[in-house]
């Protein structure tokens, strides 16, 4: 009997810290968490992602093939408690850091990581490097725990895809129309460097990653915060020259802004000049305008007020004089 008690009290002892013990569980503040039931994610009724906003972004037979279910996420907190036969899976949702050259399934590619290769389109193999920012969505984490088998490999390769067909297609925005001359000369100093080009609109070229990978979030259950292109290396034997091209393009451009400061400069004191002019005939023809309006007010009065002002004007000027010359007739 003593046995039996035993063995009842050991079984039952067994599977509370089995069952009861080890089903509790809890979520960290950067966590989120899904939970299966035989296998089955728990999912919010029959919503989708197509159901949300997620899937502005996809086209109409992208939002067939990437139809993934919404499931019931478990938000920080706990202790949790499951059933033996529920599984948990956690994912940690803060945003995360990677080079743009980082292959996950091969790290020692692409230079340990450190250099991603693309082809210009005037056929010049550059060397590429920056980072990308991610962070798992938290909207689709059935995407990625169980569409995709490797979501980081699968966003790396689109983006690397997206870049290089990018690169390879890239051109100049067209110059202002005011900067026209100064972009003719770039035009003969570095005719069909391309290089040049991406160089002077990474942020163009950043941004235009960011619109491409909007649908990352929908496909693959991770959001691409930010793409940073820090630098774009030419090939050895072409940096050179095109730093010879550089070099010239920016003596160029020096000259001509030097051109254009010294025109503006003679302009403004061509005008300057010309409204000093205008001043000074404008106070010398004045008082002669006043004159004349003060006389055509003396004569409308009476000619004896005509009069009367010439005589007090020559007594003004007998005053002023030193000598007077009077003609006596004969």
């Amino acid at each position: 009997m003593t046995i039996m008690f035993g063995a009842i009290a050991g079984a039952v002892s067994w599977f509370v810290v089995r069952y009861l013990l080890a089903g509790m569980y809890t979520v960290d503040q950067d966590e989120r968490a899904v939970k299966t039931v035989f296998g089955r994610a728990q999912r919010v009724g029959n919503a989708s992602i197509i159901d949300a906003d997620l899937g502005a972004s996809l086209s109409p037979e992208e939002r067939e093939r990437y139809a993934f279910p919404q499931l019931r996420v478990i938000p920080p907190g706990g202790p949790y408690f499951r059933m033996p036969w529920e599984k948990v899976f956690k994912v940690k949702v803060a945003t995360e850091t990677v080079s743009m050259a980082h292959d996950p399934e091969t790290p020692s590619a692409n230079s340990g990581g450190t250099i991603l290769s693309a082809v210009t389109k005037d056929q010049l193999n550059t060397g590429l490097n920056g980072q990308i920012r991610y962070r798992v969505s938290e909207r689709n984490l059935y995407a990625y725990l169980f569409g995709v088998k490797n979501p980081l490999a699968n966003i790396m390769g689109y983006f690397i895809s997206v870049l290089r067909e990018r690169i390879a297609n890239f051109e100049a925005p067209a110059a202002p129309i005011a900067d026209a001359d100064v972009e003719a000369s770039d035009a003969s100093v570095a005719s069909g460097i391309s290089i040049n080009d991406l160089r002077k609109n990474l942020r163009d070229l950043n941004d235009h990653m960011l619109h491409e990978c909007q649908g990352s979030e929908a496909r693959y259950g991770i959001v691409l915060d930010a793409s940073l292109i820090t630098g774009i290396d030419p090939p050895e034997e072409v940096e050179a020259a095109l730093a010879a091209i550089n070099t010239a393009h920016n003596h160029v451009s020096s000259e001509i802004s030097l051109a254009r400061a010294s025109a503006d400069q003679t302009l403004v004191q061509s005008r300057r000049a010309v409204e000093i002019e205008e001043l000074k005939a404008l106070a010398e023809v004045e008082p002669l305008n006043a004159l004349a309006e003060q006389l055509s007010k003396l004569k409308a009065a009476g000619s004896g007020a005509v009069q009367a002002y010439q005589r007090y004007v020559r007594l003004a000027l007998f005053e002023k004089s030193d000598r007077v010359f009077r003609e006596v007739r004969q």
